[in-house]
């Protein structure tokens, strides 16, 4: 985002480190289209950068290392009142800066009360009883919790990469072609299995199946994203397909047959479908 005119008006400005846009985030956030995010810490294991981008056009992405040693005093004097001229800030109750973390939001409303910058401080939101965290959402991930992680997201855990040629077997041989995928270095990789899934290509939106992991049968030396999308019959190599996952369906496994595989593969399509 260009923020060279940014101090022509005084602006309302959201802090945090953002790392997924969760649904607690998205509540410090609320109206972005008319607040500028401020994204700290720059980590992208939830929410891959290129896609933040797209949801959130309004976002300014800090360079960490020009920050990390900028005290509470200098951080605020610096970026928030000579680089983006705030007029309200807005941050979690938790959101800490300054050298070590050392200022609170606390301490930001105290020190801005006098000189007429309001600071809404946002409190945690919960799920099933406990505080939503980008932690939380994390470890349902890696336990195949797609669906308690979605909720707690506000949207389907979503992945974008370029579609890589495989060893053709999906449909020369089991009948089942497949788009092939590498996670982003950055994004966590859920649990290894197969998901319902919805890919979106050409411009549609399909129902689909996706295996994540090492692919048992015929192994890999990465975990390998493998997506038989139902009912579309194009060519996307090398294309950029977002893929959302929906729900876990079961474990990868080693099958000793391709007959076996086709078995297994048009029972899981039977449960979405």
């Amino acid at each position: 985002m260009n923020i060279e005119n940014l101090t022509e008006k005084r602006i309302a400005v959201a802090l945090g480190d953002f790392d997924g846009m969760h649904r607690a985030h998205q509540t410090v956030v609320t109206g972005a289209d008319h607040v500028v995010v401020y994204c700290v810490n720059n980590k992208f294991s939830l929410l891959q950068k290129s896609i933040f981008e797209k949801r959130f056009p309004n976002t300014v992405f800090a360079d960490f290392n020009e920050l990390k040693n900028l005290s509470g005093e200098e951080f605020i004097e610096k970026v928030l009142i000579e680089k983006f001229n705030a007029g309200i800030i807005l941050c979690g109750f938790n959101f800490r800066f300054g050298k070590n973390a050392g200022w609170s939001a606390v301490d930001l409303r105290k020190y801005l009360e006098t000189k007429d910058i309001w600071v809404r401080i946002l409190e945690h939101l919960d799920f099933k009883g406990e505080p939503i965290s980008s932690t939380r959402i994390r470890k349902a991930l890696s336990a195949g919790e797609i669906e308690q992680a979605n909720d707690m997201l506000g949207y389907n855990f979503t992945f974008e990469a370029e579609v890589i040629e495989g060893d053709k077997r999906g449909g020369a041989v089991i009948g089942f072609p497949t788009i092939n995928q590498h996670l982003p270095d950055s994004l966590i990789i859920p649990k290894f299995g197969v998901y319902e899934s919805r890919t979106f290509a050409a411009g549609k939106e399909y129902k689909s199946f996706t295996n994540i992991g090492m692919r048992p049968t015929w192994r890999v030396e990465k975990p390998l994203c493998e997506t038989n999308i139902f009912d579309f019959n194009g060519n996307l190599y090398s294309e950029n397909v977002r893929v959302e996952l929906i729900r876990y369906l079961r474990e990868e496994r080693k099958f000793s047959s391709v007959d076996e595989i086709k078995e297994q593969l048009n029972y899981d399509k039977s449960c979405i479908i």
